[in-house]
């Protein structure tokens, strides 16, 4: 990297793209998901929580009133984040997408859900809403170990999500992919292997999720006491580790999680989220690595 930037950030690619500060606005519009209602499976991945990862999520207007103080002159991207949100009628799906980029405020779009509700009739829509809009299309991979897939209830495999970045990168959809760091019995080697694997498909960009522990998960229920790293210098080795593998045109979205302290179990020290990417950041200098150094070796 150069100019002293040592990960590709989504803010810094997005001021690029918008000349300006660009914030994702978390939607919960009310997607349930098929590894929840039966189709699947029930009770979701064991590692989600209730909300589905939409804890923080609110309403267009509501967080823009809010965020406007802050950042009087941000561009604004919908995120649909909770639950699986390309997992309803097409035309559902069109109405929700519409209703979100025909507020003027609005830039672009994001929506997160699983490789397995991407039929072609959303896959049709996708590629017409990604001629005229931003668009990013979010992917949980998570893993690449059958093993711990099954043990966590997923319900898809490596196939599924192979099927589905082909699918949205022949239409010229970015991809983002989600990878969680921590997972119960997963080695360090193991961990590297997913973000490998990830990399080598021509994704847009690249989640790296702190494994958390939340009280109303079912691995909560299931592994009350498993803490995924004991501490945040641990993570943090690992963190760069991970940056060091990953091609520098690849966008870098997520390097920790963000979980409401009241939910959090472990690792206790989790929510310290700014002290966790300061410490990332320190330790990049200090090393005098940066991301995708591993591949300049």
């Amino acid at each position: 990297m150069q100019g002293g930037i040592r990960f590709n950030s989504i803010n810094s690619y997005l001021r690029k793209v918008f000349g300006r500060k660009t914030v994702k606005l978390s939607i919960d519009a009310g997607f349930t998901c098929p590894n929840r209602d039966g189709t699947c499976g029930t009770g979701g991945c064991a590692f989600c929580s209730e909300g589905g990862s939409g804890e923080l999520a609110s309403d267009i207007p509501h967080q823009i009133e809010l965020l406007s103080a802050k950042w009087p002159d941000a561009a604004y991207l919908a995120y649909f984040q909770a639950h699986t949100n390309t997992y309803a009628p097409v035309d559902v799906l069109r109405s929700l997408y519409y209703e979100a980029l025909d507020d003027p405020r609005i830039e672009g779009i994001a929506i997160a859900t699983r490789p397995d509700c991407l039929g072609g009739d959303v896959l049709d829509l996708l590629e017409e809403i990604n001629r005229d809009h931003f668009m990013w299309v979010e992917l949980g991979l998570q893993t690449i170990h059958e093993q711990t897939s099954k043990a966590m209830g997923i319900g898809y495999g490596l196939d599924v999500y192979d099927k589905a970045v082909k699918d949205l990168t022949d239409r010229g959809i970015r991809v983002v992919t989600h990878i969680i760091l921590g997972l119960p019995g997963e080695t360090e080697e193991m961990m590297l292997e997913s973000v490998r694997y990830a990399c080598k498909d021509p994704i847009f960009g690249l989640k790296l999720h702190l494994m958390n522990i939340v009280r109303n998960s079912r691995l909560y229920r299931m592994m009350p006491d498993y803490v995924p790293f004991d501490s945040i210098d641990e993570y943090v080795d690992l963190v760069i580790k991970c940056l060091e593998i990953i091609p520098p045109d690849i966008t870098i979205h997520r390097l920790t999680g963000d979980v409401p302290r009241k939910l959090l179990v472990s690792p206790e020290w989790s929510y310290r989220k700014r002290t966790i990417l300061n410490t990332i950041n320190l330790e990049l200098e200090k090393r005098g690595t940066y991301q995708g150094a591993d591949l300049d070796r």
